[in-house]
């Protein structure tokens, strides 16, 4: 059994990278429902409900004991689905809608010193010099990937600052409150919960009428919206709360830089995106922040008990 938890814990990364592909193939996906009529929240919910229906039905089907949970312990899956996902969405798009995209982005990358933070209170996580460090290599590598360095005026409000701010605060709450039900549930009953409460939270904001009558009248969005369903959401959240079972939260949530970087790849390869030098900077810093998370350092700079 030891053996067995060695492996998983060497195998954890692994899983967490995994998931921060899946999520950089986002934009492939999401450009064809924007172009098909969808609005940002609109995608959103449709990761939500096809992730919270193609997990119930599965679940049903194979192991329905996965499906039970205790009502007392709903406020997990409250703060998974709706303080995490769809509360760090909407303050995303809020976020755009104020300022630029690469603005909003790299404010959702502060997730990862939320969770540091949150960790190292609520977990008891050590905030070690290396983990510091790998924080800042991989930050700089999402604002060079982002391009947000590169003479153009930077856009930014108030309300920009406090929505983007608000949304890496909400990305950073599935990785907390993910690791608390994981000490008492299965991962897939983690997901699955998540999203049901997700889909339940955001449909409201959906205006469902319009967002049917573009997914029956349309083949490629129909496609779209299951690719970015169970590819990017399902598959994905599946993978990083694997890995999150098995590492510190503070860890998988840096490992997640991976994704900007996939990003960045995913438009040069599918929509001849052209790759600059401050590109290949970025990508490189966060390769960089991966492999100084991963090795293997005495205690000598631990900044926190």
């Amino acid at each position: 059994m030891k053996l067995l938890n060695i492996e998983e814990h060497k195998k954890a990364p692994i899983y967490v990278i995994l998931a921060a592909i899946c999520w950089g193939l986002i934009g492939v996906f999401s450009r064809t429902l924007s172009d098909g009529g969808f609005s940002s929240i609109q995608i959103t919910t449709s990761r939500c409900v096809v992730t919270a229906v193609a997990m119930t039905i599965y679940l049903f089907v194979k192991d329905r004991n996965k499906l039970k949970i205790d009502i007392k312990d709903i406020w997990y899956f409250l703060g998974t689905g709706i303080g995490s996902i769809v509360f760090f969405n909407i303050c995303f798009f809020l976020t755009i809608q104020e300022t630029t995209l690469s603005v909003a982005s790299i404010l959702l990358y502060t997730a990862p010193y939320f969770v540091v933070i949150l960790s190292a209170i609520f977990f008891k996580e050590k905030i070690t010099f290396q983990k510091i460090v790998a924080l800042l290599v991989a930050f700089l590598g999402c604002v060079l990937v982002t391009e947000i360095i590169g003479g153009q005026t930077v856009k930014l409000t108030g309300i920009g600052l406090l929505t983007g701010i608000g949304s890496g605060l909400g990305y950073a709450l599935y990785s907390i409150f993910g690791s608390i039900a994981l000490k008492k549930y299965h991962t897939m009953t983690v997901t699955a919960y998540t999203f049901i409460v997700a889909s339940l939270g955001i449909l409201p904001f959906s205006y469902l009428g319009d967002m049917s009558n573009i997914f029956i009248n349309n083949n490629v969005v129909r496609l779209n919206v299951f690719l970015i369903g169970i590819v990017s959401t399902l598959i994905a959240f599946l993978l990083y709360t694997k890995g999150l079972q098995n590492m510190e939260a503070g860890k998988a949530s840096v490992i997640a830089f991976v994704e900007p970087m996939v990003a960045t790849i995913a438009g040069i390869v599918i929509f001849n995106e052209k790759l600059n030098l401050q590109n290949i900077l970025g990508i490189a810093l966060i390769f960089i922040s991966i492999v100084l998370l991963n090795i293997k350092m005495g205690n000598k700079y631990k900044c926190s008990d």
